[in-house]
């Protein structure tokens, strides 16, 4: 449901191991040599690119800002390598002096050099100037900037992505396909333009991170994709050969007559290796003894996107698909003025509130927080922001998970003005204490950001359950618009809410009697395209008695 006509505003297994391939993913990173005048340039131009980058740790890809950032990282050092070549020329023009310096001593020695060392003057001459070209020389070599620049490169190289950080690049968009069902050609088809594309190369390491993260239905789809341009013509480091090496016992697993067919393509390209024949005629025996109604059940039937059980719901609803806001539901749904029960700072400025679901009740408040006030938090957070964690349930210890891919950062009122505005505005609009709330969170996803369904209630080893209680509710605000993807979605009950920059969503974790409403389950779903920056604030238990009053029945 909207209100824009309301409002009169504008409202998203155990497998055989393929033998390895001899393509692998390397980064050389070759260091350059020298020069002398440029030094100070080339230092502050490195400088400059630790102050740019000095926000970034050495992971990238689970925040959208941070891989904006590795643009202004490649910018600076696009600067910087044409200074240090412009020195390393101007050095070379002083090596070839010094060059030609040690060529015209040489020049002045005759035919007979025992008659030429044994005139003292000469010889003075010669020992003098041999002994200040080579000073030169040194002084030249040992002025080099070289290994300032390389210890500069070495000191900078964490802030260059990293392997993890390119498989974490592959891993969101794989976590993309499996959500929104994107076979390769679509994944390809996101890119601008035609060499932006991916080529077999990148296919063919898309099935390699799929293979290794256990994704297996996905590791076939991007090596035949692989095999697929191969057969195209398409330049690429990797061969057909390789990839059908990986392709054909990894499709045996998955489905037989592929892997005969593949086998006999793989024997085509290369009659002189023993073990292809063997292995296709296993393959072929293997597929004639295979019972038809076998056959025709796992493969007839066979859904690569399928997901397990447990994600069905909430895929489904990122999608799109799913929703229960029926029309007789919707109807039940308002919009309206409110003034929190009449606030005396609502009473000129009410809040436009819109109910997003029933039961339980999920209220949207439309232009919460203006976009002078949203720039002003991106901006403090900025250099805050590291890896969000997930706890874990035996320990309660945080840890990195792909369950949870953004970077978050912690506010409290005494960073800026507008947090404690922000903390004023929620108690405004909720009613609630927010005396034992939590510090602001503000959250930045990255490639294919997401974080899997969960309560906000009950964490382990919640250390401020005795002093503050439970969390009571939960207030998430919409700090960017995004392209695609990235709604927030509650898989037990059908609601899809898409984000809306400056919106806030309120709704209660806790029913009245204190136990976790069950209903509340949510996850925010991977982002397709953009950049998704929320912020949340979890108000507590304690302080909320007079606020909201206890329930008398269990199903309160």
């Amino acid at each position: 449901m909207t209100c824009e006509r309301a409002f009169c505003i504008t409202i998203r297994e155990t497998i055989i191991y393929p033998r390895e391939s001899s393509v692998l993913l390397k980064t050389s990173r070759k260091p350059a040599a020298s020069f002398s005048n440029m030094e100070h340039k080339l230092i502050i131009s490195f400088i400059l690119i630790s102050t740019a980058v000095s926000i970034i740790r050495t992971e990238f890809y689970s925040s959208i800002e941070h891989m904006t950032g590795l643009l202004v990282t490649q910018r600076e050092l696009v600067s910087s390598l044409q200074d240090y070549i412009t020195a390393e020329e101007v050095h070379i023009e002083k090596l070839k002096r010094c060059l030609r310096m040690f060529e015209d001593i040489g020049k002045s020695v005759p035919s007979h050099p025992e008659t030429y060392m044994s005139n003292p003057v000469t010889a003075y001459k010669f020992v003098r100037r041999l002994m200040n070209a080579w000073i030169e020389v040194e002084e030249l070599v040992n002025s080099s900037p070289s290994k300032e620049f390389l210890g500069l490169m070495s000191a900078k190289s964490q802030q260059i992505p990293s392997e993890k950080d390119l498989n974490g690049v592959a891993l969101g968009m794989l976590r993309l396909q499996e959500t929104y069902k994107l076979p390769p050609e679509k994944m390809r088809a996101l890119a601008p333009t035609a060499e932006e594309s991916l080529d077999p190369d990148d296919s063919f390491h898309m099935a390699r991170v799929a293979y290794e993260n256990y994704k297996f239905h996905y590791a076939l789809l991007w090596m035949q994709d692989a095999d697929r341009q191969l057969e195209e013509g398409k330049a690429a480091g990797v061969s057909q050969m390789e990839v059908l090496q990986f392709l054909a016992p990894f499709a045996f697993q998955m489905e037989v007559p592929l892997a005969v067919q593949l086998t006999k393509d793989l024997l085509n390209l290369d009659l002189s290796d023993d073990i292809i024949p063997y292995q296709s005629a296993y393959y072929q025996k293997l597929r004639d003894t295979v019972q038809t109604w076998l056959s025709a059940l796992y493969y007839a039937d066979f859904d690569i996107f399928m997901p397990s059980d447990n994600k069905i719901r909430y895929e489904a609803l990122c999608r799109g698909d799913g929703k229960q806001l029926t029309s007789r539901r919707q109807r039940a749904l308002s919009c309206r003025y409110s003034t929190g029960g009449g606030n005396p700072r609502l009473i000129y400025a009410p809040l436009k509130e819109e109910e997003e679901w029933a039961h339980p009740q999920i209220i949207r408040y439309h232009d919460f927080l203006s976009d002078m006030e949203i720039d002003i938090i991106k901006n403090i957070s900025r250099l805050k922001l590291q890896r969000a964690m997930v706890l874990d349930k035996e320990t309660g210890k945080g840890h990195a998970s792909e369950v949870r891919v953004s970077k978050s950062a912690w506010l409290s009122e005494e960073d800026d003005s507008v947090v404690a505005r922000i903390s004023q505005k929620i108690a405004d609009a909720t009613g609630l204490d927010m005396e034992t709330a939590e510090i602001l969170q503000v959250a930045n996803y990255g490639i294919g950001g997401q974080y899997e369904p969960h309560y906000d209630s009950k964490l382990p080893n919640d250390t401020e359950f005795m002093a503050s209680g439970d969390r009571i509710a939960t207030v998430l605000i919409y700090m960017s618009d995004v392209e695609m993807g990235g709604a927030t979605v509650f898989p037990l009950i059908g609601a899809a809410l898409k984000p809306k920059k400056g919106s806030a969503v309120f709704w209660y974790n806790l029913l009245r009697n204190g136990q976790t409403d069950k209903r509340t389950l949510h996850a925010a779903c991977p982002v397709l395209m953009g950049s998704k920056w929320v912020s949340n604030r979890w108000i507590r238990e304690r302080g909320q008695e007079f606020k909201r009053r206890c329930g008398l029945s269990k199903s309160d």
